[in-house]
């Protein structure tokens, strides 16, 4: 186990009820906010009906910044940044799931500054302090309600890029269960799945032999996310599953599961975020569909990990005869077969993906692996994967 500091300064608000807390929490750090959230299935629902009442009674003046769209684009915050320095907001909340927070997060960055928020996600400027943030979330997903990364895709030059800073953390994030009740099942599918791919990026890319407690909880939480999304998918109200599921995904990506793991990368994330950025893809879909080939590719050059997730998750009778390179295959073919189970795609040729358009993912996808410093990702082997998602 490698040195690590552990530090979150978000405080989480979980378990139902919970939503009328937004305006206290937010009142606490400002009286004007930039409330931002997305295209209306918080509308429709009711719950920004909620949080709008709650501000006003703590007494906080609200500015909304709706439209975010998934895949949030830097038009949209460039526009949210415009209002905020506009109305003088000191504070930003953010109602919605991954994308809406990430918008946010780069709103509360991008109106400090007087330089473009792009900025940020390239690497030519640091960010040096943000506007407090809180959260309702909406969609168990992303863990960016409890961590301090931030994605946003750049239409103008088809780029999805993501960045991370300390003062990114939300203040206080509230969580409630009943919120994701009418999640749609695509949805509720594609969440469990980008939990499940922050687990095993830092399970698969940590170069350390000798990380038993981490791999104990990061075994339990891939575990943990397909199970709550089955009970999710079969009963959408199964507030167990809907709580299991919500906190699994949270926990996969607050610092937790990498604390000791030393340097840890995410290449499939780096290749998905080609596919959202040049066919607006969910993320989670882009993710179930590069996870099987990547598993693959991997599994070529070491297969011991993965098979050690199918010792731990997929035990079966006679495994002990089994090679590594078996087992791994076994995996990785339990995986696909589950998300074929839950419908989210497993290949390129499910998003309507062609072959002939890999070339192009791959020089997309190279911009990224530069400023996330994936040296060993060159061109050729972004297509080899790409082609074993095929």
């Amino acid at each position: 186990m490698q040195n690590f500091v552990f530090h979150i300064p978000t405080k989480i608000l979980f378990g139902r009820n919970t939503v009328p807390a937004i305006g206290p929490e937010t009142a606490a750090l400002g009286v004007r906010c930039l409330l931002v959230f997305g295209r209306g299935s918080c509308v429709r629902s009711g719950l920004l009906d909620r949080v709008r009442a709650s501000l006003a009674d703590a007494g906080v003046e609200v500015i909304e910044h709706g439209g975010v769209r998934s895949n949030p684009l830097l038009s949209h915050v460039r526009a949210g940044i415009d209002l905020a320095r506009e109305h003088r907001v000191d504070v930003v909340v953010a109602v919605g799931g991954g994308s809406v927070i990430d918008e946010a997060k780069a709103i509360s960055a991008g109106s400090l500054v007087a330089h473009d928020v792009w900025k940020f996600f390239t690497g030519r400027r640091s960010i040096k302090k943000t506007l407090p943030l809180t959260t309702v979330l909406t969609l168990a997903a992303a863990g960016s309600e409890m961590n301090s990364g931030m994605v946003i895709t750049n239409e103008e030059t088809r780029e999805k890029f993501g960045t991370g800073n300390q003062l990114l953390y939300p203040r206080t994030s509230i969580l409630d269960p009943e919120v994701t009740f009418t999640v749609p099942p695509d949805y509720t599918a594609y969440g469990a799945v980008d939990a499940i791919a922050h687990v095993l990026e830092f399970y698969m890319t940590t170069r350390d032999p000798d990380t038993p407690v981490q791999d104990r909880i990061m075994e339990g939480l891939i575990e943990n996310a397909m199970t709550a999304c089955d009970r999710c998918l079969a009963d959408p109200r199964d507030y167990g599953g809907r709580a299991s599921l919500m906190w699994t995904a949270t926990l996969a990506l607050n610092g937790l599961t990498a604390a000791g793991l030393g340097r840890v990368g995410f290449p499939m994330h780096m290749i998905e975020h080609s596919l959202s950025a040049l066919y607006d893809v969910p993320h989670g879909a882009g993710l179930s569909a590069v996870i099987p080939g990547w598993l693959t590719w991997h599994s070529r050059q070491a297969p011991g990990r993965i098979a050690g997730l199918c010792r731990r998750l997929f035990p079966f009778p006679d495994m002990a005869r089994c090679g590594e390179e078996e087992l791994a295959a076994r995996f990785i073919t339990i995986l696909r077969n589950w998300f074929g189970r839950i419908n989210s795609p497993a290949s390129l040729q499910e998003l309507d993906i062609p072959a002939d358009h890999i070339p192009e993912i791959a020089r997309n996808a190279m911009a990224l692996a530069k400023i996330w410093r994936l040296d060993d990702y060159t061109p050729e082997i972004i297509e080899e994967i790409l082609h074993l998602c095929r």
